[in-house]
């Protein structure tokens, strides 16, 4: 690190069985920080031979260590690895800012996440118990024994997002060291460096060199080679639908999990808490610049409340602190590139050309898109229909239940949604209509938390991530039985 938590400007290539692998020859990318344009690596991308190298020297290291390292030693590396991390926070909340874009403070939640989720697969990995079935419930099975065991896939393939690069990365890397997988890592080639310093610190907590490699580059390049190769044993990707079902295509017949977009719906009722709602919204639309996939994006609101919630989350957006990302008081930063920025905005200027309006923001500095509420949308609109993932919400009035209800359904996306009521009754109606693989009451759709079933329904994906359904995902039950004689 230099001065003021500053990056050294790195070489990056592949890292296989636990060693920095550069090949000069192959096509360079350059990684530049969002808010200034600073170069902070050079990508030397994997050739398609590295990746085989990778594949194949995970498939050793699972089939030789990691199958039969024993859940206590799985246990003890990923929970040396927690302290680490902890102990070396600030440095990685640092690049990640830097990388990604996102203002410091909202990088340090993301370090406490990852350091949880390694707490979390800590614990899983002594808990990966079968049970006994009772053999006798079958005409035939008397004097016999049966019972189940939680066994590795083997190697797997982790295909992650610019985002949140170290938390998403962990969400796959961490569950599959707890059940004795190894795993091959292509991360988005525009935020690699904090799983480079991943990888380190994994060998340093212990990890068996080869456990974890990285294969850097473009997705169109890396992907296929990546998710084809027959000793890959599961595919977890989290980015876009479009790309992610293109994947599960090639994937064949092999487990895949998808963990893919959405333009999440948030109902808020008449009866709701409105400065509660206004708040969240203000933080679930607009947290790391709208950039998540859960991020609030149609508000639905009841038209007896629309005027004043509108008015009182307008007050709130315009408060908010645009600008450097060092900044302790920064509280919304820069879209990953100029060109995110740029497509938002023309979706922006598009609904205002269909008949919507702009109550506030819809502005754009280079790659800054200041906060944007817009209102008289219709359902065919991209910022309705699409996910905008930009700090941008699309507001439409309501006053029938059940209209809302085919409204926020009425989308090919279905990750997690938000309902704002003081009807307990209704919130739990809601709830269960509501097509989505998750629904908070009182809380915004983005709301995450790193142990619960995460995963949508729809083109939003399939599977779910939550460090011990993660497990499950990246695991196989296996029966033995016994004659008794």
């Amino acid at each position: 690190m230099l001065g003021k938590g500053v990056i050294r400007m790195r070489r990056i290539g592949s890292l296989l069985a636990g060693e920095h692998k550069v090949n000069e020859s192959t096509t360079k990318i350059e990684v530049k920080n969002p808010y200034n344009q600073e170069l902070l690596a050079l990508i030397y991308s994997s050739s398609i031979e590295d990746v085989e190298n990778a594949i194949d020297n995970a498939h050793e290291v699972y089939q030789q260590t990691m199958r039969s390292l024993p859940a206590y030693e799985r246990s003890k590396i990923l929970r040396k690895a927690a302290i680490l991390l902890e102990e070396r926070s600030e440095e990685f909340a640092r690049t990640i800012s830097q990388e990604a874009g996102k203002p410091i403070v909202e990088a340090r939640g993301e370090i406490t996440r990852a350091v949880q989720v390694l707490q979390l697969a800590s614990e899983e990995a002594k808990k990966l118990n079968g049970e006994q079935i009772v053999m006798d419930s079958a005409i035939g099975g008397e004097k016999q024994l049966g019972f189940t065991k939680r066994v590795p896939l083997g190697v797997v393939a982790a295909i992650t997002p610019f985002n949140f690069p170290l938390n998403l990365a962990l969400h796959k890397i961490a569950p599959a060291i707890a059940v004795g997988n190894t795993v091959v890592l292509k991360p988005a080639e525009k935020t690699p460096i904090s799983s480079v310093l991943l990888h380190d610190l994994l060998l340093e907590a212990g990890l068996p060199a080869g456990a974890v490699n990285i294969i850097n580059g473009y997705g169109i390049d890396l992907v296929k080679p990546l998710v084809t190769n027959p000793k890959v044993k599961k595919v977890s990707f989290t980015g876009s639908d479009k790309v992610g079902w293109h994947i599960k295509e090639l994937a064949k017949e092999k487990p895949v999990t998808l963990e893919l977009g959405s333009n999440a719906p948030n109902i808020i009722f008449s009866d709701a808490n409105i400065e509660h709602a206004a708040n969240a919204i203000a933080m679930g639309g607009f947290t790391f610049a709208g950039q998540a996939c859960v991020s609030a994006q149609r508000v639905f609101v009841h038209k007896d409340v629309y005027e004043e919630f509108v008015s009182l989350l307008k007050e709130k957006l315009e408060q908010l602190k645009m600008g450097d990302t060092s900044d302790e008081t920064t509280q919304l930063g820069p879209m990953i590139t100029e060109d995110a920025a740029i497509r938002a905005e023309n979706w922006i200027k598009e609904a205002v050309a269909e008949g919507a309006t702009i109550r506030t923001g819809g502005t754009r500095d280079g790659s800054f898109l200041a906060p944007t509420i817009i209102e008289n949308v219709n359902p065919s609109m991209n910022v309705v229909c699409m996910e905008v993932f930009a700090p941008m919400v699309a507001m439409i009035p309501f006053d029938d239940e059940k209209a809302v209800i085919e409204q926020a359904n009425d989308t090919e996306f279905g990750l997690q949604a938000g309902v704002f009521t003081s009807d307990i009754n209704r919130a739990f109606n809601i709830a269960d209509q509501l097509e989505m693989g998750g629904v908070w009451i009182n809380e915004v759709s983005v709301r995450r938390y790193d142990h619960f079933p995460y995963g949508g329904v729809k083109r939003s994906g399939i599977g779910k991530e939550g460090v011990r359904y993660a497990i499950e995902g990246m695991s196989d039950l296996k029966f033995i039985g016994v004659k008794l004689i």
